[in-house]
């Protein structure tokens, strides 16, 4: 009876697909027809006017996809795109040529698109009514449609064969594939997985529809029902019994970001949200938990990235969250997981300190992390299961459960979630504040004090009269060691601090080979290569000689180079020691192997835009810590890509910092009165101003565009004045509204102009005339990361104040 009920609603169901794509009535577009960006032509329309096939503006108008979407509706939502790697601008066309191709090409006229195969010879192009685009030959017969490549829609009369598959987009306006997949397997499943990208290898599935062996087909149907036929022709259905008919409202399945597979309705009439606005409907979803059901395979870093975690909003969407300590890797793309803020506890740091000394534990209930724990302890208290974790250098985090089980887990943590029947505790280790130096620096030796004590333990076993020379002794000792200490410390407070190593010019001069290898030269001296051997490891430093150093000498350099050697950040190029030794005055820095930003800015093999948004984040964060948290506020006053240092990975380090004090006056004057270098100086060098930190602001700004546009500031051969300055040409763009040719050599930051624009303009504020018009290095990295909108800016020589 249930399978006779089974085919019969089989049956019925075909009633509601149409009997063949080209059954229904369509507007022919011949051979030789073409669209053009926002042109007269820009879209081909189906006979109802439900759907378009043509040009969809993204990014702010800016580029375009070849798409398709509904076109009676206000959010002319998209359900099909062709480019999604590579969007078009302006003067981009999309034609049927006369020899029955579909291509798309650039306004530079290279191909960027055609279908991947067309099976026979085209005579015609349509756009029809159940949103697929075909080409089609002159007996009707379909040879390709837009149903056969599918990206992260389908709609109804839309099958999944064998081998079927939809692409999660990476983010809402990013429209590469994302980070998941729904398969039609030849076995018959239905399955979702997760990717790990860049590879694009698929996880285990976190869902399926335990058709194995049976499946056959997926079919959306004109009715709005999705189901599995089997291969007995008897159906699964996977969405509700009842949705609504077709005759009321547009239907559409997608693949969202979050890796669930939702089903949509769209009151063609009628039916309104709160605000009298028409809304796309969730009526089925698929896993019904997102942040749980990817937990069941604990491999990778979860739905929202390593050292994150995953919650449900109201409408079951994925909300991604950073644990304390911890911020976005890309704000613009909350899924790619958190970056610790700090320093990461780990044994070698701090051999012989006290975790629990620099470290407390924050905590939040009803967030797990499954799986991934190094440890478990059994029969704990919570206060046990603290301890245990605070003492411990290598536990991130430790998860306590009701039942006195305690799981402890470290660095980096993956598949967070928050699950409120868990009844678990998570744990999580924080930085007390201002903590970060002390991690650094090696406990205080306590050798001499150690010794003492036992001798004057060994004496209280003899007589009293020897105890009292010898206690006369001790005390004498202990004083004489005190005062000596005592004397030292006076002399270099700051040299003592910063655990710094003072070298002989004989061992730099051996480690250098005598000065053999030269790798750079600036207004603070010239650079050589060494090898020295630190913490019993050889090791390649820089060897800075100080030049023209001021007369004060040693008093003026130990004072300064104490200051620095306290600064401690990621971003700064770490001093590991000096030499002040007769006329001789070197610095021993970490060596950088890939050389300055310079260098690689503007060689000819040009850095990524991903590695130079990369280079602008930490070229910023190294100078907000120079201005506002270290110990004693540094102001740099020669900011330039030159003085920027790139590591193995690329990682930015800002060099030279602190060291303006150590140099004559005349020293880096490229015109009276002033410190640092022509086209990145700030204006009040010029006007005899008070110098204050904005004068790095002001160089930064100039940076930041030579980054973004990936060229000099000053280019004298280009030819007309405003191009040939780059602060003029970017202002001159952005006003403009043409940011497009800024970067239009560089393909990757085409693709993200959203981002170029909201840098273009906070390197407009940074080199605004008017220091107080400029924004401070926090407010600036804050705009970086996206939790601070950055304003319309003016004209850089206005005084008109609207950003502070």
């Amino acid at each position: 009876m249930a399978s006779a009920l089974s085919r019969l609603l089989f049956f019925l169901s075909l009633l509601f697909l149409p009997l063949s794509a080209t059954g229904q009535t369509g507007r022919n577009i011949s051979l030789g027809s073409s669209l053009y960006v926002n042109g007269e032509n820009s879209s081909w329309v189906s006979p109802s006017g439900d759907f378009a096939f043509g040009f969809y503006p993204i990014a702010k108008g800016n580029f375009f996809l070849l798409a398709i979407w509904f076109d009676k509706i206000p959010e002319k939502t998209m359900v099909w795109f062709a480019n999604r790697d590579n969007p078009v601008q302006q003067g981009s066309t999309a034609q049927l040529t006369k020899d029955g191709r579909l291509v798309l090409k650039d306004h530079q006229g290279r191909l960027i698109w055609e279908p991947n195969s067309i099976n026979g010879s085209i005579s015609y192009a349509a756009m029809l009514d159940t949103g697929n685009f075909i080409l089609s030959s002159s007996d009707s017969v379909v040879r390709w449609g837009s149903f056969d490549e599918l990206t992260d829609t389908i709609l109804p009369t839309q099958v999944l064969n064998f081998g079927g598959k939809l692409s999660s987009r990476l983010t809402e306006t990013n429209y590469s594939i994302g980070r998941f997949e729904l398969r039609f397997l030849p076995d018959g499943n239905l399955v979702l997985n997760r990717l790990a990208l860049p590879t694009g290898n698929a996880y285990e599935a976190y869902y399926w529809s335990n058709t194995y062996l049976s499946g056959y087909q997926v079919i959306f149907n004109q009715s709005g029902y999705i189901y599995v036929l089997r291969r007995n022709q008897s159906i699964l259905y996977l969405t509700p019994s009842s949705p609504v008919l077709t005759e009321d409202v547009y239907h559409r399945a997608t693949l969202d970001i979050d890796g669930t597979f939702r089903q949509y309705t769209y009151p063609k009439a009628g039916a309104r949200d709160g605000s009298g606005a028409a809304v796309w409907s969730v009526v089925w979803s698929a896993p019904d938990d997102i942040c749980t059901a990817v937990q069941i395979n604990i491999n990778g870093s979860g739905v929202c990235g390593f050292n994150s975690y995953c919650s449900l909003d109201n409408d079951r969407w994925a909300v991604c969250q950073c644990l304390p300590g911890f911020s976005f890797f890309d704000v613009s793309n909350k899924f790619k997981g958190c970056k610790p803020d700090d320093v990461v506890q780990a044994c070698k740091l701090d051999p012989s300190r006290r975790p629990r000394d620099l470290f407390t534990l924050w905590e939040e209930e009803d967030l797990d992390f499954p799986g991934h724990d190094y440890e478990a302890l059994a029969s704990v208290t919570e206060d046990e299961c603290r301890d245990s974790c605070l003492d411990d250098c290598r536990c991130t985090l430790a998860l306590f459960r009701g039942d006195s089980t305690c799981w402890k887990k470290r660095f980096p943590l993956s598949n967070g979630r928050i699950s409120r029947s868990s009844s678990r505790k998570s744990l999580i280790k924080v930085l007390k504040a201002n903590y970060s130096q002390l991690l650094l620096l090696p406990e205080p030796k306590q050798k001499d004090q150690e010794t003492t004590i036992l001798v004057g333990s060994t004496l209280l076993g003899s007589s009293m009269f020897l105890n009292l020379v010898f206690s006369l002794t001790i005390s004498l000792y202990v004083w004489y060691r005190y005062h000596k200490r005592s004397r030292k410390v006076q002399r270099n407070p700051n040299m003592l601090q910063s655990n710094l190593r003072s070298f002989t010019y004989k061992e730099l001069e051996e480690a250098t080979d005598g000065f053999k290898e030269e790798v750079g030269r600036g207004a603070f001296g010239t650079v050589y290569k060494g090898t020295m051997q630190l913490d019993s490891m050889a090791t390649s430093v820089a060897v800075k000689k100080l030049e023209r150093v001021i007369e004060e000498g040693e008093k003026e350099l130990k004072t300064e180079v104490g200051a620095i050697g306290q600064t401690h950040h990621k971003n700064l190029v770490q001093l590991l020691g000096f030499c002040d030794e007769g006329a001789h005055r070197l610095l021993v820095y970490e060596f950088m192997s890939s050389g300055s930003l310079a260098s690689l800015l503007f060689g000819t093999s040009k850095p990524t835009w991903n590695q130079r948004l990369k280079m602008v984040f930490g070229i910023a964060r190294g100078l907000r810590y120079l201005h506002e948290e270290c110990s004693s506020q540094i102001i740099h006053c020669d900011i330039k890509p030159q003085n920027i240092l790139l590591d193995d990975n690329l990682m930015a380090k800002i060099s030279d910092f602190g060291l303006a004090k150590l140099l004559r006056t005349d020293q880096t004057r490229t015109s009276t009165g002033f410190r640092g270098t022509r086209g990145y100086v700030a204006p009040e060098w010029y006007k005899n101003m008070p110098i204050t930190s904005k004068v790095d602001v002001y160089s930064f700004g100039v940076m930041l565009l030579e980054i973004v546009c990936c060229r000099k500031n000053v280019e004298s051969f280009l030819g007309n004045e405003e191009k040939a300055v780059l602060t003029y040409w970017a202002y001159g763009c952005y006003r403009r509204g043409r940011l497009d040719m800024l970067v239009m050599e560089h393909q990757d930051a085409m693709e993200d102009m959203r981002r170029v624009e909201r840098l273009v303009k906070l390197g407009i504020w940074c080199i605004q005339e008017e220091p107080s018009m400029r924004p401070c290095m926090k407010k600036v990295t804050q705009i970086l990361e996206g939790a601070v909108e950055v304003s319309v800016p003016p004209h850089p020589s206005s005084f008109i104040s609207s950003l502070g």
